[in-house]
């Protein structure tokens, strides 16, 4: 395995950085309409943080200034990135940091690390993009909790406590019993005194109840899907959506197939159900963006299609695929660097205040995030 396997990539699949140029570019990006001029000027005025994307990359740096134009034009301010994949050890993460904030370094006009709440302020500010450090896997951390303070120290501000299956801390979405272990009740202790935030997107049901009724801090979902609209193992009951609410926690809708039953590829009009039902539940606080995409609009030509469909096979392989893996990580609507602009307009459209699309499309993620990290 390639050590440096980005987890962001491809919604976690196995696959080398070289992998960016292939399978997302902004060429082949979804025709979008054009705005309100309603919509246009809230977006251009607002925070727009995705909670579990990345920016556009290559394997070698500097970046060709294509793939900076698109990460400026955009109009995303934050955005939250996972490091370490599912199952990479320290040194491979350490190297994946290492390799970010040399992105960081190469590119100031356009890109700086978000370590405190005053640098996604700055980062809207300067029209820059703002990166949070982030783990989905916990193998970095070999089930040791003095790593927490570590990976905190080099700016990892969010981790979660598990991938899909079981880990020191607690269990995976695809583990249907265990909960937060022990050591999982040290880890939240630790997180919560050191300000790193606890994400539940991929722990199991007992895990996330555990571990919201552990935490001293609000808990965030930040990227998963309504399962009363589509039950699956990745998205989250109205009973773990209301808890989370409860807690002054915050719950982002992805853009993956998981929204919509296979073999259909999921449309605007399937996020949008999954995004009007959330709300619904959990109210306009608790709501925002985890689109488990990056940036850069997915390459749906069929070279690119092919080169997933590996990725998918080696996710398969590894055993740590999910149902319903068997579509593309896309949704036809917001393939766009601009997606988070086109769900501001969709529920201005559909008749929420601006305040509402202000803090879904950042402004919720960027105040559960200020009250975990101070």
């Amino acid at each position: 395995m390639n050590r440096r396997h980005f987890g962001w990539l491809i919604a976690g699949a196995v696959a080398s950085r070289a992998l960016p140029s292939l399978l997302f570019s902004a060429q082949t990006a979804d025709e979008v309409s054009k705005f309100s001029p309603q919509a246009e000027e809230l977006y251009q005025g607002s925070l727009a943080l995705d909670c579990n994307s990345a920016p556009p990359l290559e394997e070698t740096l500097p970046l060709p200034q294509a793939k900076l134009d698109v990460a400026r034009s955009s109009g995303v301010r934050v955005v939250k990135t996972t490091l370490g994949g599912f199952n990479e050890d320290f040194a491979s993460t350490v190297e994946e940091i290492a390799f970010v904030q040399r992105l960081i370094e190469t590119h100031p006009d356009y890109f700086l690390q978000v370590r405190v709440p005053e640098d996604m302020e700055r980062a809207r500010r300067e029209k820059k993009m703002g990166i949070i450090f982030s783990f989905e896997g916990v193998d970095m951390l070999d089930g040791k909790i003095e790593r927490i303070e570590i990976f905190r120290n080099l700016g990892v501000r969010v981790m979660q406590l598990s991938y899909n299956h079981r880990s020191p801390f607690g269990s995976g979405v695809l583990e249907p019993k265990g909960g937060l272990t022990p050591l999982g009740h040290e880890a939240v202790k630790k997180m919560n005194q050191l300000g790193v935030a606890v994400d539940l997107s991929h722990s199991n049901p007992e895990t996330t109840a555990d571990a919201m009724a552990a935490s001293a801090k609000p808990v965030i979902i930040s990227h998963a899907g309504c399962s009363a609209i589509h039950p699956h193992p990745r998205n989250k009951t109205d009973e773990q959506i209301r808890a989370l609410a409860a807690r002054g926690g915050v719950m982002g809708i992805y853009d993956l197939p998981y929204l919509a039953p296979s073999p259909k590829q999921p449309t605007l009009e399937d996020y949008m159900a999954h995004l009007d039902h959330a709300l619904k539940v959990a109210g306009e606080d608790h709501v925002g963006v985890g689109s488990d995409v990056p940036v850069s609009p997915m390459n749906t030509s069929p070279q690119a299609l092919t080169e997933f469909k590996k990725a998918q096979e080696a996710r398969v392989k590894a055993g740590v695929a999910a149902p319903e893996e068997d579509r593309y990580p896309y949704v036809v609507g917001l393939n766009t660097p601009r997606r988070l602009e086109v769900i501001a307009d969709q529920l201005l459209k559909r008749g929420y205040p601006p305040r509402v699309a202000e803090k879904v499309i950042g402004s919720n993620f960027a105040r559960v995030l200020r009250e975990i990290w101070t």
